[in-house]
Protein backbone atom coordinates (compact mmCIF):
# COMPACT_ATOMS: atom_id res chain seq x y z
CA UNK A 1 0.00 0.00 0.00
CA UNK A 2 1.60 3.68 -0.80
CA UNK A 3 2.50 5.86 1.70
CA UNK A 4 1.43 9.93 0.97
CA UNK A 5 5.34 10.19 0.46
CA UNK A 6 5.23 7.04 -1.86
CA UNK A 7 2.30 9.06 -3.83
CA UNK A 8 4.39 12.79 -3.82
CA UNK A 9 7.76 10.96 -5.14
CA UNK A 10 5.53 10.25 -7.76
CA UNK A 11 3.26 13.14 -8.64
CA UNK A 12 6.83 15.32 -8.56
CA UNK A 13 8.25 12.38 -10.86
CA UNK A 14 5.49 13.25 -13.32
CA UNK A 15 5.39 16.72 -13.33
CA UNK A 16 8.12 19.95 -13.75
CA UNK A 17 8.40 21.98 -11.26
CA UNK A 18 10.30 25.74 -11.13
CA UNK A 19 11.23 27.72 -7.92
CA UNK A 20 9.42 31.74 -7.95
CA UNK A 21 12.19 33.05 -9.73
CA UNK A 22 11.13 30.48 -13.04
CA UNK A 23 7.42 30.95 -12.01
CA UNK A 24 7.69 35.13 -12.18
CA UNK A 25 9.57 34.81 -15.48
CA UNK A 26 6.76 32.44 -16.43
CA UNK A 27 3.82 34.72 -15.51
CA UNK A 28 5.84 37.79 -17.27
CA UNK A 29 5.30 36.40 -20.48
CA UNK A 30 1.48 35.33 -19.87
CA UNK A 31 1.41 32.19 -18.03
CA UNK A 32 -1.66 32.10 -15.33
CA UNK A 33 -0.90 31.13 -11.69
CA UNK A 34 -3.28 29.13 -10.14
CA UNK A 35 -3.43 28.67 -6.17
CA UNK A 36 -5.01 26.02 -4.69
CA UNK A 37 -4.96 27.11 -1.22
CA UNK A 38 -7.29 26.80 0.96
CA UNK A 39 -9.90 30.26 1.07
CA UNK A 40 -8.50 30.92 4.74
CA UNK A 41 -4.85 31.17 3.43
CA UNK A 42 -5.83 32.87 0.35
CA UNK A 43 -7.43 35.60 2.17
CA UNK A 44 -4.27 36.19 4.33
CA UNK A 45 -2.43 37.40 1.51
CA UNK A 46 -2.08 36.08 -2.00
CA UNK A 47 -0.22 37.05 -6.12
CA UNK A 48 -2.63 40.07 -7.76
CA UNK A 49 -3.84 37.99 -10.76
CA UNK A 50 -4.11 34.98 -9.67
CA UNK A 51 -6.80 32.29 -9.84
CA UNK A 52 -8.00 30.67 -6.83
CA UNK A 53 -9.81 27.27 -6.92
CA UNK A 54 -8.94 25.49 -3.42
CA UNK A 55 -7.40 21.90 -4.16
CA UNK A 56 -10.76 20.10 -3.12
CA UNK A 57 -12.70 21.94 -5.66
CA UNK A 58 -10.19 21.38 -8.82
CA UNK A 59 -11.85 18.72 -10.86
CA UNK A 60 -14.80 20.21 -10.88
CA UNK A 61 -14.30 23.64 -11.32
CA UNK A 62 -10.90 24.10 -13.11
CA UNK A 63 -12.43 23.81 -16.98
CA UNK A 64 -14.62 26.65 -16.67
CA UNK A 65 -11.79 28.92 -15.02
CA UNK A 66 -9.08 27.81 -17.02
CA UNK A 67 -10.73 27.23 -20.60
CA UNK A 68 -7.26 26.95 -22.96
CA UNK A 69 -5.32 23.88 -22.09
CA UNK A 70 -2.68 24.54 -24.19
CA UNK A 71 -2.09 27.86 -22.09
CA UNK A 72 0.96 27.51 -19.62
CA UNK A 73 -0.21 27.48 -16.02
CA UNK A 74 1.97 27.85 -12.67
CA UNK A 75 0.81 25.77 -9.69
CA UNK A 76 1.24 27.70 -6.13
CA UNK A 77 -0.01 26.24 -2.93
CA UNK A 78 2.05 27.05 0.31
CA UNK A 79 5.13 24.91 0.24
CA UNK A 80 4.62 23.35 -2.62
CA UNK A 81 2.96 19.94 -2.02
CA UNK A 82 -1.00 20.26 -2.91
CA UNK A 83 0.66 21.85 -5.99
CA UNK A 84 2.91 19.34 -6.92
CA UNK A 85 -0.62 16.77 -6.69
CA UNK A 86 -2.66 19.60 -8.51
CA UNK A 87 -0.08 19.45 -11.40
CA UNK A 88 -0.29 16.16 -11.68
CA UNK A 89 -4.51 16.02 -12.05
CA UNK A 90 -4.03 19.07 -14.58
CA UNK A 91 -1.81 17.10 -16.70
CA UNK A 92 -4.46 14.00 -16.10
CA UNK A 93 -7.41 16.02 -17.54
CA UNK A 94 -5.32 17.60 -20.79
CA UNK A 95 -3.26 20.67 -19.58
CA UNK A 96 -0.64 20.39 -21.67
CA UNK A 97 1.93 23.06 -20.24
CA UNK A 98 1.39 22.39 -16.29
CA UNK A 99 4.47 23.87 -13.80
CA UNK A 100 4.45 23.17 -9.92
CA UNK A 101 6.18 26.19 -7.98
CA UNK A 102 8.45 24.65 -5.61
CA UNK A 103 8.30 26.36 -1.88
CA UNK A 104 4.83 28.12 -2.80
CA UNK A 105 3.18 31.00 -1.95
CA UNK A 106 5.77 31.16 1.35
CA UNK A 107 9.01 30.92 -0.51
CA UNK A 108 7.56 33.44 -3.10
CA UNK A 109 6.67 36.14 0.00
CA UNK A 110 9.82 34.86 1.65
CA UNK A 111 11.62 36.07 -1.01
CA UNK A 112 10.00 39.48 -0.94
CA UNK A 113 7.82 39.12 -4.49
CA UNK A 114 4.85 40.83 -5.27
CA UNK A 115 1.75 39.91 -2.84
CA UNK A 116 -1.01 41.32 -1.57
CA UNK A 117 -4.13 40.75 1.03
CA UNK A 118 -7.05 40.16 -1.67
CA UNK A 119 -10.43 41.69 -1.39
CA UNK A 120 -12.47 39.21 0.13
CA UNK A 121 -16.53 38.58 0.89
CA UNK A 122 -17.66 38.75 4.37
CA UNK A 123 -19.34 35.25 6.06
CA UNK A 124 -22.95 37.41 5.45
CA UNK A 125 -22.03 38.12 1.70
CA UNK A 126 -20.73 34.60 1.12
CA UNK A 127 -24.39 33.54 2.43
CA UNK A 128 -26.59 36.25 0.70
CA UNK A 129 -24.40 35.20 -2.84
CA UNK A 130 -24.02 31.66 -2.05
CA UNK A 131 -26.09 30.34 -5.21
CA UNK A 132 -23.62 32.39 -7.20
CA UNK A 133 -20.15 31.50 -5.24
CA UNK A 134 -21.89 28.12 -6.38
CA UNK A 135 -21.12 28.33 -10.48
CA UNK A 136 -17.83 28.52 -11.85
CA UNK A 137 -18.60 31.48 -14.08
CA UNK A 138 -19.22 33.58 -10.93
CA UNK A 139 -17.48 32.26 -8.01
CA UNK A 140 -16.01 34.40 -5.26
CA UNK A 141 -14.05 36.43 -7.88
CA UNK A 142 -17.33 37.19 -10.11
CA UNK A 143 -19.45 38.50 -7.18
CA UNK A 144 -16.21 40.67 -6.12
CA UNK A 145 -16.64 42.27 -9.81
CA UNK A 146 -20.38 42.59 -9.10
CA UNK A 147 -19.65 44.36 -5.50
CA UNK A 148 -17.22 46.55 -7.25
CA UNK A 149 -19.33 47.19 -10.38
CA UNK A 150 -21.00 50.42 -11.25
CA UNK A 151 -24.26 50.31 -13.34
CA UNK A 152 -26.68 53.13 -13.86
CA UNK A 153 -30.17 52.80 -14.56
CA UNK A 154 -31.98 55.46 -17.18
CA UNK A 155 -35.47 55.35 -15.60
CA UNK A 156 -37.33 54.17 -12.74
CA UNK A 157 -40.45 52.84 -14.87
CA UNK A 158 -41.26 49.94 -16.69
CA UNK A 159 -37.62 48.46 -17.89
CA UNK A 160 -35.99 50.68 -14.95
CA UNK A 161 -37.73 49.05 -12.23
CA UNK A 162 -36.80 44.89 -12.85
CA UNK A 163 -33.81 46.07 -14.23
CA UNK A 164 -33.08 47.39 -11.03
CA UNK A 165 -33.96 45.22 -8.73
CA UNK A 166 -31.96 42.22 -9.99
CA UNK A 167 -29.02 44.28 -10.41
CA UNK A 168 -29.51 44.95 -6.67
CA UNK A 169 -30.40 41.54 -6.15
CA UNK A 170 -26.98 39.96 -8.09
CA UNK A 171 -24.94 42.62 -5.41
CA UNK A 172 -24.14 45.33 -8.20
CA UNK A 173 -21.95 47.73 -5.54
CA UNK A 174 -23.47 50.47 -6.89
CA UNK A 175 -26.77 51.20 -8.51
CA UNK A 176 -27.83 54.70 -10.17
CA UNK A 177 -31.05 55.70 -10.64
CA UNK A 178 -31.70 59.10 -13.25
CA UNK A 179 -35.62 60.08 -13.03
CA UNK A 180 -37.12 63.21 -12.52
CA UNK A 181 -40.78 61.84 -12.51
CA UNK A 182 -42.63 61.06 -9.16
CA UNK A 183 -45.12 57.92 -8.53
CA UNK A 184 -48.80 57.69 -10.06
CA UNK A 185 -51.42 55.19 -9.62
CA UNK A 186 -51.21 54.66 -13.50
CA UNK A 187 -47.93 53.00 -12.84
CA UNK A 188 -48.07 50.96 -10.57
CA UNK A 189 -49.33 47.83 -12.95
CA UNK A 190 -45.92 47.90 -14.41
CA UNK A 191 -43.50 49.56 -12.71
CA UNK A 192 -42.82 47.43 -9.48
CA UNK A 193 -40.27 48.96 -7.87
CA UNK A 194 -43.08 51.11 -6.09
CA UNK A 195 -46.33 50.82 -4.25
CA UNK A 196 -49.74 52.21 -3.55
CA UNK A 197 -48.31 54.18 -0.31
CA UNK A 198 -45.72 55.81 -2.33
CA UNK A 199 -47.91 57.52 -4.78
CA UNK A 200 -46.86 61.45 -5.08
CA UNK A 201 -43.64 60.30 -3.93
CA UNK A 202 -40.03 60.80 -6.17
CA UNK A 203 -39.53 57.96 -8.34
CA UNK A 204 -35.55 57.89 -7.37
CA UNK A 205 -36.32 58.51 -3.41
CA UNK A 206 -39.13 55.12 -4.17
CA UNK A 207 -36.07 53.50 -5.76
CA UNK A 208 -33.88 54.17 -3.27
CA UNK A 209 -36.57 52.93 -0.59
CA UNK A 210 -37.25 49.67 -2.13
CA UNK A 211 -33.53 48.88 -3.57
CA UNK A 212 -32.01 49.17 -0.25
CA UNK A 213 -34.87 46.95 1.54
CA UNK A 214 -33.56 44.22 -0.68
CA UNK A 215 -30.16 44.64 -0.39
CA UNK A 216 -28.40 46.87 1.96
CA UNK A 217 -24.96 45.90 0.39
CA UNK A 218 -25.67 48.37 -2.51
CA UNK A 219 -25.19 51.78 -2.71
CA UNK A 220 -28.06 53.39 -4.52
CA UNK A 221 -27.64 57.15 -6.05
CA UNK A 222 -30.05 58.92 -7.42
CA UNK A 223 -30.75 61.67 -9.63
CA UNK A 224 -33.79 63.42 -9.61
CA UNK A 225 -32.95 65.24 -12.95
CA UNK A 226 -33.77 66.20 -16.38
CA UNK A 227 -31.36 64.93 -18.32
CA UNK A 228 -29.82 67.04 -20.71
CA UNK A 229 -26.37 67.99 -22.66
CA UNK A 230 -25.36 69.95 -19.77
CA UNK A 231 -25.46 67.07 -17.24
CA UNK A 232 -25.06 63.63 -19.01
CA UNK A 233 -21.41 63.58 -19.27
CA UNK A 234 -21.03 64.06 -16.05
CA UNK A 235 -23.54 61.76 -15.02
CA UNK A 236 -22.64 58.84 -16.32
CA UNK A 237 -18.83 59.22 -16.76
CA UNK A 238 -18.02 57.05 -13.60
CA UNK A 239 -20.61 54.48 -14.65
CA UNK A 240 -18.95 50.88 -15.87
CA UNK A 241 -22.35 49.74 -17.76
CA UNK A 242 -25.85 52.24 -18.65
CA UNK A 243 -29.37 50.48 -18.50
CA UNK A 244 -31.57 52.54 -21.04
CA UNK A 245 -35.02 52.77 -19.77
CA UNK A 246 -35.19 56.22 -20.97
CA UNK A 247 -38.81 57.06 -22.61
CA UNK A 248 -37.84 59.33 -25.15
CA UNK A 249 -35.94 59.34 -28.80
CA UNK A 250 -34.35 62.68 -27.23
CA UNK A 251 -32.47 61.10 -24.67
CA UNK A 252 -31.58 57.95 -26.16
CA UNK A 253 -29.33 59.91 -29.20
CA UNK A 254 -27.88 62.07 -26.53
CA UNK A 255 -27.22 58.99 -24.51
CA UNK A 256 -25.82 57.64 -27.52
CA UNK A 257 -23.96 60.40 -28.37
CA UNK A 258 -22.72 60.48 -24.89
CA UNK A 259 -21.57 56.79 -24.63
CA UNK A 260 -20.04 56.36 -27.40
CA UNK A 261 -17.32 59.83 -26.59
CA UNK A 262 -16.96 58.20 -23.15
CA UNK A 263 -16.53 54.56 -24.14
CA UNK A 264 -19.41 53.09 -22.13
CA UNK A 265 -21.79 50.08 -22.86
CA UNK A 266 -25.59 50.89 -22.97
CA UNK A 267 -28.09 48.00 -22.37
CA UNK A 268 -30.92 49.26 -25.11
CA UNK A 269 -34.49 48.11 -24.46
CA UNK A 270 -38.06 48.99 -25.83
CA UNK A 271 -41.18 47.89 -25.17
CA UNK A 272 -44.48 48.85 -26.83
CA UNK A 273 -47.77 47.09 -26.53
CA UNK A 274 -46.91 43.27 -26.83
CA UNK A 275 -43.79 43.68 -28.26
CA UNK A 276 -39.95 44.06 -26.19
CA UNK A 277 -36.56 44.87 -27.82
CA UNK A 278 -33.28 44.03 -26.06
CA UNK A 279 -29.75 44.98 -27.69
CA UNK A 280 -25.92 46.39 -26.07
CA UNK A 281 -24.90 49.39 -27.60
CA UNK A 282 -20.79 49.00 -27.29
CA UNK A 283 -19.32 51.74 -28.83
CA UNK A 284 -15.68 50.00 -28.36
CA UNK A 285 -16.85 47.10 -30.56
CA UNK A 286 -20.15 47.09 -32.29
CA UNK A 287 -22.81 49.07 -33.71
CA UNK A 288 -24.42 51.82 -31.69
CA UNK A 289 -28.17 53.41 -31.45
CA UNK A 290 -27.54 55.85 -34.49
CA UNK A 291 -26.08 52.28 -36.31
CA UNK A 292 -29.69 51.11 -35.73
CA UNK A 293 -31.74 54.10 -36.10
CA UNK A 294 -30.19 56.74 -38.22
CA UNK A 295 -32.83 59.63 -37.48
CA UNK A 296 -35.55 59.85 -35.36
CA UNK A 297 -38.35 58.97 -36.30
CA UNK A 298 -41.56 61.37 -37.23
CA UNK A 299 -43.54 62.12 -34.20
CA UNK A 300 -46.67 60.86 -35.51
CA UNK A 301 -44.82 57.07 -36.38
CA UNK A 302 -43.63 56.86 -32.55
CA UNK A 303 -46.78 56.89 -30.37
CA UNK A 304 -45.95 56.21 -26.35
CA UNK A 305 -47.07 53.72 -24.01
CA UNK A 306 -49.34 56.01 -22.73
CA UNK A 307 -51.18 56.64 -26.23
CA UNK A 308 -50.77 52.64 -27.42
CA UNK A 309 -50.55 50.82 -23.75
CA UNK A 310 -47.97 48.02 -23.10
CA UNK A 311 -48.86 44.56 -21.16
CA UNK A 312 -47.58 45.26 -17.25
CA UNK A 313 -45.53 41.85 -17.48
CA UNK A 314 -43.89 42.98 -21.12
CA UNK A 315 -41.05 45.15 -18.97
CA UNK A 316 -40.53 43.00 -16.49
CA UNK A 317 -39.13 40.15 -19.25
CA UNK A 318 -37.71 43.27 -20.95
CA UNK A 319 -35.97 44.56 -18.20
CA UNK A 320 -34.81 41.43 -16.43
CA UNK A 321 -32.93 40.45 -19.74
CA UNK A 322 -30.98 43.94 -19.64
CA UNK A 323 -30.24 43.29 -16.02
CA UNK A 324 -29.04 39.62 -17.33
CA UNK A 325 -26.48 41.38 -20.32
CA UNK A 326 -25.30 44.34 -17.90
CA UNK A 327 -24.51 41.61 -15.38
CA UNK A 328 -22.48 39.53 -18.39
CA UNK A 329 -20.89 42.89 -18.80
CA UNK A 330 -19.35 43.20 -15.68
CA UNK A 331 -18.60 39.25 -15.21
CA UNK A 332 -17.04 39.01 -19.36
CA UNK A 333 -19.32 36.18 -19.06
CA UNK A 334 -21.06 34.88 -22.12
CA UNK A 335 -22.30 35.84 -25.06
CA UNK A 336 -23.66 39.22 -25.16
CA UNK A 337 -26.12 40.99 -27.43
CA UNK A 338 -23.67 43.60 -28.64
CA UNK A 339 -24.44 43.59 -32.35
CA UNK A 340 -27.52 41.76 -32.15
CA UNK A 341 -31.32 42.68 -31.22
CA UNK A 342 -33.70 40.55 -29.77
CA UNK A 343 -36.86 40.71 -30.43
CA UNK A 344 -39.92 39.61 -28.32
CA UNK A 345 -43.54 39.08 -28.85
CA UNK A 346 -45.58 38.24 -25.92
CA UNK A 347 -48.40 37.12 -28.13
CA UNK A 348 -46.99 34.45 -30.42
CA UNK A 349 -44.26 33.48 -27.20
CA UNK A 350 -41.37 34.54 -29.84
CA UNK A 351 -37.97 35.26 -29.80
CA UNK A 352 -36.14 36.59 -32.76
CA UNK A 353 -32.54 37.58 -33.61
CA UNK A 354 -31.60 40.41 -35.83
CA UNK A 355 -27.96 41.32 -37.07
CA UNK A 356 -26.80 44.95 -36.26
CA UNK A 357 -24.06 46.12 -38.24
CA UNK A 358 -21.96 49.89 -37.65
CA UNK A 359 -22.91 52.37 -40.54
CA UNK A 360 -19.13 52.71 -42.40
CA UNK A 361 -20.18 56.44 -42.71
CA UNK A 362 -21.73 57.39 -39.51
CA UNK A 363 -19.32 60.04 -37.87
CA UNK A 364 -20.24 59.14 -34.24
CA UNK A 365 -18.17 56.83 -33.26
CA UNK A 366 -15.83 55.65 -30.95
CA UNK A 367 -12.66 56.29 -33.23
CA UNK A 368 -14.09 60.17 -33.58
CA UNK A 369 -14.75 60.23 -29.66
CA UNK A 370 -12.59 63.74 -29.68
CA UNK A 371 -14.50 65.55 -32.10
CA UNK A 372 -17.76 64.48 -30.64
CA UNK A 373 -20.39 66.94 -29.52
CA UNK A 374 -22.93 66.23 -26.84
CA UNK A 375 -26.31 68.35 -27.86
CA UNK A 376 -30.07 68.21 -27.40
CA UNK A 377 -32.77 67.16 -30.05
CA UNK A 378 -35.56 68.24 -27.78
CA UNK A 379 -38.70 68.54 -30.52
CA UNK A 380 -37.74 66.41 -32.89
CA UNK A 381 -39.98 63.69 -31.73
CA UNK A 382 -42.74 62.42 -29.49
CA UNK A 383 -42.30 60.18 -26.35
CA UNK A 384 -40.62 56.98 -27.56
CA UNK A 385 -42.68 53.32 -26.43
CA UNK A 386 -41.29 52.53 -23.78
CA UNK A 387 -43.90 52.67 -20.47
Amino acid sequence: MPTFRDLLREAKAEIRETDPAGAEAMLAEGAVLLDVREPDEFEQGAVPGSVHIPRGNLEPNVENRLTDKDAAVVVMCAGGVRSAFAAQTLQEMGYGDVVSMDGGFNRWKDEGRDWALPVTLTPDQRNRYHRHLLLPEVGAEGQLKLLEAKVLCLGAGGLGSPAALYLAAAGVGTVGIVDMDVVDASNLQRQILHNVDRVGERKVDSAKKTLNALNPDVNVVTYDVRLGADNIVDIIKDYDVIVDGADNFPVRYMLNDASVKLGIPVVHGSIFRFEGQITVFDPRSGPTYRDMIPEPPPAEMAPSCAEAGVLGVLPGIVGSIQALEAIKLILGHGDTLVGRLLAFDASEMSFREYKLRPDPDQPITWENRDKIQVVELDGLCAPAPMG
